[in-house]
């Protein structure tokens, strides 16, 4: 029993590490043209 519990842990922390690699590299916005964002990057 502790074998299936373990395994479903593993299971699921892969899932959400690849899940999270994935948002972070590869789900990116696009930029805005309307407007800079929070930072001055000297756009106006």
């Amino acid at each position: 029993m502790n074998t299936i519990i373990q395994n479903i842990l593993v299971v699921t922390a892969l899932v959400l590490a690849v899940a999270f690699l994935v948002k972070k590299f590869f789900w990116t916005k696009k930029a805005s043209t309307k407007s800079c964002g929070k930072d001055d990057c000297g756009c106006h």
